[in-house]
């Protein structure tokens, strides 16, 4: 069975959805976790109901002195950070409910896209990959979208952010695998509740996953030693398929 024994993972945008349920997973499964997002009320509610020691570290993903502060007090909690998972994300749905294209999205709305969903993932890998290297072995998670691979009309500030999300996973773990961290991608693969649905009517949300169909393959790879899988993005059904 596989368990995170040993481990101390962050999980990024852990208020509610996905976030919540694959930190309380890797809790229930032995890791020391910190849960992070804006709402402390909301992130203390996923700690209150998770079996396992958590530890609650609010902080806006853009903001650098708050990441560093959400690093430095899970360092100082549990010693080091064995893994990172980069969940947090915005896809500000009322642009694509009005179909607004490419060229007719704000300037300000694909700024704040780009902030929370790659310049967050940048700066807690930025913070994360010292104590990584320092534990001597670590596994980070980027939780990706198809949209990074192929496009979409209409969605183009959220799949310009997920290309560069898949980028930076590539590019970290050519640079990381010298030391041992292996750097993968998990893409939902369809409607899993992520959160990112809530908007969609009663009969749509009918065909939506749970979030536990993550929690099997996002625990997989966290639990990865030094010769495990890295530089990867797959759907999650195709990931449970690689790892077994």
């Amino acid at each position: 069975m596989t368990t995170l024994d040993d481990d101390v993972v962050i999980v990024t945008g852990a208020s509610r959805g996905l976030g919540a349920a694959m930190a309380q997973r890797f809790a229930r499964e032995g890791a020391a976790v910190t849960v992070t997002a804006r709402s402390e009320s909301a992130l203390a509610d996923v700690a209150a109901a998770a079996d396992g020691d958590v530890l609650v570290a609010p902080a806006d993903v853009t903001d650098e002195d708050a990441v560093r502060d959400v690093v430095d007090a899970t360092v100082d909690e549990y010693g080091s950070v064995t893994g990172l998972v980069n969940n947090a994300a915005i896809g500000l749905l009322s642009m694509y409910d009005e179909g607004r294209v490419l060229h007719e999205v704000d300037a300000a709305d694909f700024r704040q896209i780009m902030d929370v969903n790659v310049t967050g993932v940048f700066l807690f890998s930025k913070y994360v990959v010292p104590e990584l290297i320092e534990a001597g072995r670590g596994n980070v998670l980027n939780v990706s979208s198809g949209l990074g691979r192929r496009g979409s009309a209409t969605w183009g500030p959220y799949v310009t952010s997920k290309w560069a999300l898949e980028g930076m996973t590539r590019t970290q773990a050519l640079e990381l695998d010298e030391h041992d961290i292996n750097v993968n991608a998990l893409d939902p693969g369809g409607r899993v509740d992520t959160g990112f649905w809530d908007h969609l009517p009663d009969e749509e949300r009918e065909t939506i996953l749970g979030p536990d169909v993550m929690n099997d393959a996002a625990t997989a790879l966290l639990a990865q030693g030094p010769d495990g899988v890295t530089g990867e993005s797959m759907p999650v059904d195709e990931w449970e398929q690689r790892l077994g």
